[in-house]
């Protein structure tokens, strides 16, 4: 169904380029999950935009020595001048929502304006934020955490009505519960990711077990944003898996690890929503934001960063106790069908999108 409101004319500008188009397809073939910015413009019957199709200009570089990246100030400045009052405009990032934001606040008749901040403690984040009052452009500020939205409401003195915390979400048709790999030998403990994950830690705490650790990535480069053995311990493998194959590797897993570095960015969430909607007990590193109120719900079991002994003990917690694993992991399931279904996050974005547009904040 389109949304049509008062001739409301919607737009989604997204930070990173996907054929939204090509990715909807292969989902309906079932060789992937569905893009949520897919279901939601056509929902909203929204214009979507992304970088890469403006040219870059030499302002474009100057102006991304203060926030984003060129290719988003080329993106923004093309779409502002297009942009008035009879628009609503979602972007889904601080690289293309503040740069716009900055524009938008030079125009008379200015879009209302809906901007996703994922990191709003980083240095150019908050002087952006500050410099330019973007709390006078941007009508409505999103986030995945309480402490990123309390940060925000206070920094930018916004109202509660301003800030809204955006529930993670997964795609629950193509993340299912299903049976294990007829071959699988022994307990195997499954893990993904690049961004902030600590696999050193998981490697020292599952070395010594009577376990395969299988890890959907590709053997990564120690960074500042991965932490990885030295030496990969022989039980433990790194290898990059296709869609289907990813959904079957939760399934074959008796045991998610989502082994983080502490940071209150709150990575490992799309691995922890997928875990979850497979119907499968989680061990996740403590951090600030869901990860933690979901370990107070005792729907994962939450362990202290770089700590592989009190990884293990979690671990292993689930391993010898089968039943109570499966019933954290009907807990899980249960909470993510009800709360962060693709479906419901879509249904959460065009509400508050609406009272956007239908009422004024102070």
């Amino acid at each position: 169904m389109v949304i049509k409101e008062n001739a409301l004319k919607y737009h989604i500008v997204l930070g990173n380029p996907f054929d939204l188009e090509g990715i909807n397809q292969d989902a309906q073939a079932g060789k992937r999950p569905r893009h949520v910015m897919w279901g939601l413009s056509q929902q909203l019957g929204a214009a979507v935009h992304q970088p890469g199709g403006n040219p870059v200009s030499l302002l474009d570089k100057v102006l991304a020595k203060i926030t984003s990246r060129p290719e988003h100030w080329a993106l923004v400045r093309s779409l502002s001048s297009e942009l008035t009052s009879e628009d609503l405009v979602f972007c889904t990032g601080e690289d293309v929502g503040l740069p716009l934001g900055i524009l938008c606040g030079f125009k008379g008749e200015r879009p209302k304006l809906v901007v996703t901040v994922m990191a709003p403690e980083r240095p150019r984040v908050r002087a952006a934020l500050k410099l330019f009052s973007l709390a006078n452009s941007i009508d409505l500020f999103m986030t995945n955490t309480r402490l990123k939205a309390d940060f925000l409401r206070k920094y930018l003195n916004l109202s509660d009505e301003r800030v809204y915390v955006l529930s993670e979400q997964t795609d629950t048709k193509f993340f299912t519960p299903g049976s294990a790999s007829p071959d699988k030998s022994r307990p195997m403990i499954a893990s993904a990711g690049r961004e902030q994950r600590d696999y050193q830690t998981l490697a020292e705490a599952t070395r010594d077990l009577d376990v395969d650790v299988k890890v959907c990535a590709l053997a990564p480069n120690p960074t500042a944003k991965t932490r990885v053995p030295q030496v990969i311990p022989n039980n433990m493998s790194f290898h990059p898996y296709d869609w289907p194959e990813f959904a079957q590797l939760y399934r074959d897993a008796d045991v998610v690890v989502v082994s983080l570095l502490y940071s209150t960015y709150s990575p490992g969430l799309t691995s922890l929503m997928e875990a979850m909607a497979s119907r499968r007990p989680v061990v996740i590193t403590r951090t600030p934001g869901l990860a933690e109120e979901l370990i107070k719900k005792g729907v994962v079991i939450g362990v202290n960063p770089g700590d592989p002994n009190d990884m293990q003990q979690g671990i292993l917690k689930l391993l010898n106790n089968p039943q109570e694993a499966q019933a954290q992991a009907q807990r899980g399931y249960e909470l993510l069908q009800k709360e962060h279904t693709s479906e419901q996050h879509i249904e959460n974005l065009i509400s508050e999108f609406q009272k956007l547009t239908s009422s004024s904040f102070n």
